[in-house]
């Protein structure tokens, strides 16, 4: 409703939004309590979170819309009259950033398996640094964009899957700083960090959609030039 500018939609997004963020912040405060001081996280409940980080899947509308345009876009992507970035501009500058981020993040895993408590935390440091940078760098991306969510399947599709990784880069980036403070406050050990991994595990996942969003673009880019000189 929100998107489509109507009336009341901004107050339920921001209801949803305030409900959403209390929701997390009581079930985390619970699982850190139950994990930290009460240790309730034996080797077996450890199991349940690192099997929960397995089932994620990638989005098809947008590669399933470019390999096979339908009739009512033209049969030809991106559509006519869609206005769409240069994926060697800025997409290419913000490739790269993640990556080097997921880098960062292993290293302070490494660190804490050595027992090295203040190069985790620097690494940390290095790692939501390069969150920022990535993060400012999509939102420079979205107000340079010649196009909109409401531009028939190309804008709904793009803003859709370069939308949603940004809001895991947002949630990852407070799951990192999380873990940065805990490890500050000595809560990390070598045996039992399984808040940590859930958190690099889930920065490695976004790590491999940003590849795969990237490659998604250059893709659909080389398809729309090849026709293009195909008719020609």
């Amino acid at each position: 409703m929100y998107m489509h500018s109507f009336q009341g939609g901004a107050t339920l997004l921001s209801l949803g939004l305030i409900f959403l963020l209390y929701t997390m912040f009581v079930w985390w405060r619970d699982v850190l309590r139950e994990s930290t001081l009460e240790g309730h996280h034996t080797k077996a409940v450890q199991l349940g979170p690192r099997y929960g980080y397995v089932p994620f899947c990638f989005f098809w509308a947008s590669s399933h819309s470019s390999l096979a345009p339908t009739v009512e876009i033209g049969g030809i992507w991106p559509p006519k009259g869609i206005g769409v970035l240069d994926p060697w501009e800025i997409p290419l500058l913000n490739t790269p950033i993640l990556p080097s981020s997921g880098a960062a993040v292993t290293w302070a895993h490494h660190a804490i398996l050595a027992g090295k408590e203040k190069r985790a935390v620097y690494a940390l440091v290095a790692t939501v640094s390069l969150a920022l940078v990535s993060t400012g760098f999509q939102g420079m991306e979205y107000y340079q964009a010649p196009s909109t969510i409401s531009d028939s399947i190309y804008g709904s599709t793009f803003f859709l899957a370069t939308g949603f990784h940004g809001f895991h880069v947002i949630i990852g980036t407070l799951f990192l700083i999380v873990c940065g403070i805990r490890q500050y406050l000595g809560h990390l050990t070598k045996k039992h960090h399984v808040g940590f991994e859930a958190a690099a595990w889930y920065w490695h996942f976004v790590d491999v959609v940003r590849r795969q969003e990237k490659s998604r673009i250059s893709v659909g880019m080389e398809i729309s030039t090849f026709r293009s000189w195909v008719r020609t």
